[in-house]
């Protein structure tokens, strides 16, 4: 699988801009390291983008002195036997950076233990990922060959080990398989959506210890997509650690022990507790990322130790991360801006918004650190939900309504906006892919984006709000004024700066808005249940996609979405939970969808995309306002090989897992 050679300038910076050549979507269907040769690509220079990464020979490895008295005391291997016997070799100088040295502690500031979640996107270790290039190459797996997205043949590399030290094998998948996804307790809505094709299970097989398969039978081009994911569907588990917690392989009484010790309601919620592979909140969970966290909860900052058995290596021999640790120190998001400018991070770009990137700039030379520039990925820096499941049924029906969505969008000055709080550098855009993209369509972006009162007031009218009170807010069929309560995360105060002047623009239609921050996750619960009726974060978490990149985002899929939640919940539970998609238009995404999956070839894929995108943007589901803003990104002068100018986003970037935190290093060494 190959995705995006021309999205090269999508990836560094500002050059973003560039045009995308005709062909921007070819197919290799093998993943590989040097294994067995690859089906030649589609064009002359597919294929050696991802090379660097995945096809330098093995040096010699050399130990990491963090680890040099363990070695020495005999309570490690030697990093010879650490390594699996075919690592991977990361060649930073093919890829333009430096060969750095291992040492110090990186430190980062979050928010609380929920943020834990972020070292997993952070590391972006997965069974394949994607490279600088948005080539998938082989990761945790040694190659992975796919005959026509229907058999997926996975093959691990020999001598693999997690983070205790243990044989990671063709167990830890089957243990997730017939234990996990297929075990009606711990999984009652049966295996993960990518698991699915046509609604149906794959085969699973067991080929020897290091090699797994999967077969479908209908393609399901979404697989390769959802294990190389910023938060991936994990296949595989630590069979030899959650085994104690499973009431099929753990003594009846031990069990009921350590369901007692945790004041759980049983084995379940006790498994449910000690698997978390995405949270990282469970310390002696073994794990393949580079670094493992060493901290229980509750606390106020958490420690993460390189992972002795961590199989990626430098060109030079060096066992990856560079970095000894990472330290998450928590506190109140509004203080992170001040304390990173006070140099108490080295690498942070969490909890920072454009508006502090003057502020940031200024303590530069003070405190030894950059204050960089990166382009934001999301389809809209800021979009507003409308529920379509909200409880109310007057705003639910006005939701479900296309000439009350037209009207909130035609009713927003995003000029204005992009002036006063982004000095003119952003984009005036619905919540659509980006310009780098290939499906970009500009008549999309600009879909319901003009500032027309008179039109806007005129849908109004249309849509059943013709009556207003006394000071001229309109009045709901029910008799009710027209007051709507925005809800956001409460993580980035812009939002509520944008719906100030949002606000001030609707109130010339006569319609009321309040912002009402919470928790984020009292936030995604009052979604979830309906209790919200209106939204603000940001858009699409990819924005530069391909066709070859499953288009969940735009169809009901999942719970967490805040404009069609129950729609979500329905079809990610295949029907057991949530409500049934009862509107046309959603119900055709989800068609669409569907027929994405079941593709036979990619131009069905671009065609189930390209109407997706033209549906999403005539319906205005989501009310984008801008995107193409800045985030800044806080880099100490101490460290090595982080992007000056790159793509911000949680898909398909990672954040900052795309370019690789284990080969971040300080130039002292960490002894500064």
């Amino acid at each position: 699988m190959r995705i995006a050679a021309a999205l090269t300038a999508a990836l560094v910076g500002w050059a973003l801009l560039a045009p995308v050549p005709a062909r921007a979507e070819d197919v290799v269907t093998r993943v590989q390291n040097s294994a067995a040769p690859a089906i030649p690509p589609a064009d002359d220079d597919a294929g050696a983008e991802g090379a660097p990464a995945s096809t330098a020979p093995v040096p010699a490895p050399l130990e990491t002195p963090f680890f040099a008295d363990a070695v020495a005391s005999g309570k490690l291997p030697p990093v010879a036997e650490r390594l699996p016997k075919a690592p991977r070799v990361v060649d930073l100088p093919a890829m333009g950076r430096q060969i750095g040295q291992p040492g110090g502690t990186w430190r980062m500031l979050m928010n609380d233990q929920r943020d834990l979640r972020f070292m997993t996107v952070f590391s972006y270790s997965r069974l394949v990922v994607f490279d600088e290039k948005l080539d998938v190459v082989p990761d945790i797996l040694q190659s992975l060959d796919n005959q026509g997205d229907k058999v997926f043949t996975l093959h691990l590399r020999p001598g693999h080990k997690w983070s205790d030290g243990q044989p990671f094998t063709a167990e830890d998948f089957r243990y997730y398989w017939e234990d996990f996804a297929n075990n009606a307790k711990l999984s009652p809505s049966g295996p993960a959506l990518a698991l699915l094709a046509n609604g149906k299970p794959p085969k699973f097989e067991v080929l020897d210890p290091e090699t797994v398969r999967y077969t479908w039978a209908d393609p399901n081009p979404g697989f390769i997509p959802a294990i190389a994911s910023s938060n991936p569907t994990f296949v595989f588990m630590p069979a030899h650690y959650l085994k104690q917690f499973h009431q099929k392989y753990a003594d009846k009484d031990e069990l009921a022990k350590l369901v007692k010790a945790a004041k759980v309601s049983g084995w379940v919620a006790l498994h449910e507790r000690k698997s978390r592979q995405y949270r990282v909140d469970n310390p002696d969970l073994p794990t393949l990322d580079p670094w493992r966290n060493t901290t229980y909860a509750p606390a106020e900052q958490f420690r993460f130790e390189r992972n002795p058995y961590f199989h990626r290596v430098d060109s030079a021999g060096h066992q990856l991360p560079y970095f000894d640790g990472t330290t998450m120190t928590l506190g109140t998001p509004t203080l992170i801006p001040a304390k990173t400018a006070a140099g108490d991070a080295d690498i942070q770009a969490r909890y920072l918004n454009f508006e502090d990137y003057t502020f940031l700039k200024a303590g530069e030379k003070v405190h030894n650190y950059s204050a960089r520039l990166w382009e934001d990925g999301h389809g809209a820096f800021a979009a507003l939900f409308p529920n379509l499941n909200a409880k109310d049924p007057a705003w639910r029906t006005l939701n479900r309504d296309v000439r009350f969505r037209r009207a909130l969008s035609l009713g927003i000055n995003r000029t204005d906006i992009n002036n006063v709080l982004f000095f003119g550098l952003a984009r005036v855009s619905g919540d659509t892919v980006l310009p780098q993209s290939p499906l970009f369509k500009p008549e999309l972006a600009q879909a319901y984006t003009g500032y027309d009162l008179a039109r806007a007031n005129a849908l109004l009218d249309e849509a059943g709000l013709s009556k207003r009170d006394t000071d001229g807010t309109r009045l709901l069929p029910d008799g009710r004024r027209a007051e709507i309560t925005v809800e956001t995360s409460g993580e980035n105060q812009i939002f509520t700066d944008i719906m100030e002047l949002v606000g001030s623009d609707w109130a010339k239609l006569g319609i009321r808005t309040y912002v009402h921050p919470s928790h984020l996750d009292i936030f995604r619960q009052r979604i979830a249940s309906g209790d919200t009726v209106m939204s603000i974060d940001v858009g699409l978490d990819n924005a530069v996609p391909t066709a070859e990149f499953e288009p969940s985002a735009l169809a009901p899929t999942q719970d967490s979405q805040y404009q069609w939640p129950e729609f979500g919940l329905f079809v990610q539970s295949s029907g057991h939970e949530g409500k049934p998609i009862d509107l046309p238009e959603v119900k055709r995404l989800e068609q669409l969808w569907q027929d994405w999956r079941h593709a036979d070839n990619l131009a069905e894929q671009r065609a189930a995309w390209r109407e997706m995108l033209q549906v999403n943007a005539d319906q205005v589901f989501a009310i984008g306002v801008v995107n193409g803003t800045r985030q800044p990104v806080v880099v100490s002068n101490r460290v090595r090989n982080v992007p000056d100018t790159a793509l911000w986003s949680f898909q398909p970037s990672a954040y900052f897992g795309l370019y690789m935190p284990d080969t971040f290093f300080f130039a002292d060494g960490g002894k500064g």
